[in-house]
Parts: structure tokens; C-alpha cells; sequence
């Protein structure tokens, strides 16, 4: 059975090879790539919303040389700590699944059976997700309406995607673990001083939130160095900085042949109530 939930009825969905199906006789097509699509015309805010074809690709190319390892294997760390030996996981706002893959498959190596999903808003993006890993469902949806059963996950993880607290506690079961991905002060710091005449740090704070009890603030740091313009290009495509950022900024880091910048993450952990 799947995790996924019929977006008109809410009724369970089994997936066949080519398509999901309810016991009310909705279906949904399973395209080549392997995802599906679980969002109903009156959830959707354009025609083709999230990232483009362009950021799908940027993503895409710059995870895939693994910049981020040290956010993966930390995840990696932290769900295998949390996870019994057949958890359900939602990723919710995967993106082109490098992380939803690389946990999945960590699991695997551990012993575990993991039933494991992941949505995101944009179609471009997870077609490069369903190709990583044909075992994980993959589904176009929103954060704002998961296409999951009430305290269907025992685990999910929001890596740097919208926070949809209502749903996210929803969906999760009592006493399951929510991973939440945000970048720290000085990520990206010296990218932000080619880009900006006047920096500044991103915001960090301890947040508390109805129906979960902090559980720890886990940092990631480490240091990169992209040798070349297409990685530049690419992590620059893939950050807010792209669409905010004055064109003389981004001139001068495009002019660039290579940059070594700080990463910086901070997974905050919280328990279902």
C-alpha cells in the first residue's frame, strides 16, 4: 500500500505500474520518470509552479558533485538514530531527491526497511527525483495539503522548504521526529560578500511550536571550493540570492573562475507531543 492519499476523497491509493488508483475509482498517471501527480488544479497558485526547469537543473548538477555531503550524512545520522526498522518517512519539499535517496539508501545499509516519500510543488524537480531512486514514491503536492493519512509518518523531514506546521503534525504520528533544515548565520558568507556592498548574516533562532517539544539544534559546518563558473552558476541558480540580488553582484560572481565559501546548517529536531 502507499503512503500516498487520494487528493479528492482522502481514500488510501495502491500503486500499480503505471498508475495510482482509490477504491472510489480515482486515478493518477505515473509519468516515465517514475512520480506522480497529486495536486488538485485549486492548490495550484500558476501554471507550472516551483522551480523551473532551469533551477531543477542548477540543483541538480551542484548536489550531485556533493558540496552538501556533510548536511546528508548528518541527516543520515540523525534518522538512523530515530528510526525503528520499518519507518514511514515523508520529505517533504524534496526537491531532485538528493537527500530523500541518500537517507533512504543509508537505511537500507543499516538493516532497516524503510517505507519512504517524498512531494514537491515543482514537476521539473522531481523528475530528477524519481530517477535517483525508483523505490522511493515521489508525488507533485503541496506542503499546505499533504496527500497523507493522519499519523502516517514516523518521520519527516523539511530541508529548507516551507514550514506547514499544521500538516507537518498532521501527518506525523505521536512521538514522531520533524527534521527541520534551515541554513546559519554565515552560510554562503563570502558568495554573500562578492554579491553584496553590505552583507548581512541570516537570522537564527530557537522557535518553540504548538504540538512539538524541542529536542536538540544540530550544526553543520564545513568549507567548500567551487572550482569553476558552472558551479558558481549553479549554486547561485539554487539560493534566494538569484532573484534579489542587484545585477553589478551578480556580475562579479559570474566573472569569477573559482570561490572557496563557508556552508553552514542547523538541523533543529522536534517530537510530536
Amino acid at each position: 500500500m502507499s503512503l500516498f492519499r487520494c487528493p479528492v476523497c482522502g481514500a488510501p491509493l495502491t500503486r500499480g505500474d503505471r498508475v495510482y488508483r482509490c477504491g472510489a475509482g480515482h486515478s493518477y498517471d505515473i509519468a516515465r520518470e517514475g512520480y506522480t501527480y497529486l495536486l488538485p488544479p485549486n492548490q495550484k497558485h500558476s501554471a507550472a509552479p516551483g522551480d523551473d526547469r532551469g533551477m531543477a537543473a542548477a540543483r541538480r548538477d551542484f548536489l550531485s558533485k556533493e558540496y552538501y555531503k556533510p548536511l546528508l550524512n548528518t541527516l543520515c545520522d540523525l534518522m538512523l538514530a530515530h528510526a525503528g526498522p520499518a519507518p514511514a518517512i515523508l520529505d517533504a519539499g524534496c526537491g531532485e531527491g538528493y537527500y530523500t535517496a541518500g537517507i533512504y539508501r543509508r537505511l537500507l545499509e543499516a538493516g532497516r526497511t524503510p517505507q519512504m516519500a517524498g512531494i514537491d510543488i515543482s514537476k521539473f524537480i522531481l523528475r530528477t527525483a524519481a530517477r535517483r531512486e525508483r523505490a522511493i514514491e515521489f508525488a507533485v503536492a503541496s506542503s499546505y495539503h499533504l496527500p497523507l493519512a493522519d499519523a502516517a509518518a514516523d518521520l519527516l523531514l523539511d530541508c529548507f522548504s516551507p514550514l506547514a506546521l499544521e500538516e507537518f503534525s498532521r501527518v506525523l504520528k505521536p512521538g514522531g521526529t520533524f527534521f527541520y533544515v534551515v541554513p546559519a548565520a554565515e552560510h554562503l558568507w563570502e558568495m554573500k560578500q562578492v554579491l553584496y556592498d553590505r552583507p548581512y548574516p541570516n537570522e537564527e533562532k530557537q522557535t518553540p511550536y504548538p504540538g512539538f517539544s524541542y529536542e536538540a539544534i544540530v550544526p553543520v559546518e564545513g568549507t567548500i571550493t567551487l572550482p569553476c563558473r558552472e558551479d558558481l552558476q549553479n549554486l547561485f541558480q539554487m539560493t534566494p540570492y538569484y532573484w534579489k540580488t542587484p545585477r553589478a553582484g551578480a556580475e562579479r560572481l559570474l566573472s569569477m573562475d573559482s570561490l572557496t565559501t563557508r556552508i553552514s546548517f542547523r538541523i533543529h529536531v522536534f517530537q510530536k507531543c
